[in-house]
């Protein structure tokens, strides 16, 4: 829920604003620039809690632009300066509060109010996730116990349940570790532990979203192949279902602590969300062309006068089906897929936590 909600990237747009700054400064202060031919220093970078002045020499003046965050200013191309002087910095003219104008502040009333959505949402998905992972447990188990169940299909099946228990085990261990200690501002928390829980929350969506590719591929082979199947496909499938996800999550990992070491790693206004969400995005889409083509490929079949009885009943109980899984193939997920994150967060959030839960 932390990840999407506006007021903790706000938060985290201004460390990272002056975690910047306050690199140029300690640059400045290892490399120092020579006085003038007054002995002047100038007035040196400084950060003022909301934007970074860079350093200029006595008598000479900058001027900023409002901090470019959306859900906290409106729109505004007035800009802010500073002069400075022989005492350092001036005051900002005009100040922020004139030439920046705030968005519309949430009431005390309407955080009351949104704080207790946040908690009937938790309540609902903890229920779904729970039986949810009640089900997948006892279906595993009966793909495992039964001899006769032992094929590719429901070897594909129990890979994919995995995926949807890890998801709903990622989603309580984040939970536990962010949220479990409420003196703690889960805006700033910056831990080995919270990292690590984010991290193994994003792999197993990314390994839940490729499960469900290869669903959708696994069908399609189905169609292609006329009801047979490759058992040495099966390692294929595999190695895009956990082999791609762990090689998006170590790279995302990977520039994380490089580029972008700040917070929990779980703000999607980072640019290296991206690394997360484009494999994402590509396999939703992937997926909604195959639902389309299984779509177009059973009405063909259906509709093929060479097609005998026994055949034709095949195709429609598969074409059933498929009607049955559209939210296992994920096509629901096109609905968000092209909005930004900001978009809709509310609808967003019960879409694709509390149904996303009973999945």
């Amino acid at each position: 829920v932390r990840a999407t909600h506006p007021d903790c990237s706000v938060v985290l747009y201004f460390q990272e604003q002056e975690a910047e700054c306050l690199e140029i400064i300690k640059s400045e202060s290892r490399n120092p620039a020579p006085p003038t031919a007054h002995g002047q220093q100038g007035c040196q970078t400084a950060w003022d809690g909301v934007s970074c002045w860079p350093a200029v020499p006595v008598g000479q003046s900058q001027a900023v632009a409002c901090p470019d965050i959306l859900h906290v200013f409106k729109k505004s191309k007035a800009l802010i300066q500073r002069n400075c002087t022989e005492a350092g910095w001036s005051l900002p003219s005009p100040p922020y509060y004139n030439a920046c104008e705030l968005e519309d502040i949430r009431s005390g009333n309407d955080t009351e109010a949104k704080a207790s959505y946040f908690v009937t949402m938790k309540v609902l998905y903890t229920c779904g996730y729970s039986t949810s992972l009640a089900a997948l447990f006892l279906a595993i188990g009966i793909f495992s116990c039964f001899r006769k169940l032992h094929c590719t299909r429901n070897s594909i099946h129990i890979h994919f349940f995995t995926s949807f228990i890890l998801r709903g085990a990622a989603v309580f261990i984040k939970d536990a570790v962010l949220f479990s200690d409420e003196s703690i501002d889960h805006c700033t928390m910056s831990t080995v532990n919270c990292k690590a829980a984010i991290a193994f929350f994003q792999y197993s969506v990314l390994a839940n979203f490729y499960w469900l590719l290869v669903e959708g591929m696994y069908l399609q082979t189905l169609l292609l192949l006329t009801f047979t199947s490759d058992k040495s496909y099966i390692w294929w499938y595999i190695l895009i279902g956990w082999g791609v996800p762990m090689l998006t999550v170590c790279v995302w990992v990977a520039t994380r602590l490089q580029y972008d070491n700040h917070g929990c790693w779980d703000d999607y206004t980072s640019r290296f969300w991206w690394v997360i969400k484009a494999p994402i995005l590509l396999a939703i889409f992937v997926n909604f062309l195959i639902f389309l083509n299984v779509t177009r490929m059973l009405a063909q079949k259906i509709r093929s006068p060479d097609i005998s009885k026994n055949y034709k009943q095949q195709y429609m109980r598969l074409t059933k089906s498929t009607l049955l899984l559209i939210p296992l193939f994920g096509v629901h997920y096109v609905v968000f897929a092209l909005f930004p994150e900001h978009i809709g967060v509310d609808a967003r959030l019960y879409f694709e936590l509390v149904l996303g839960s009973y999945q």
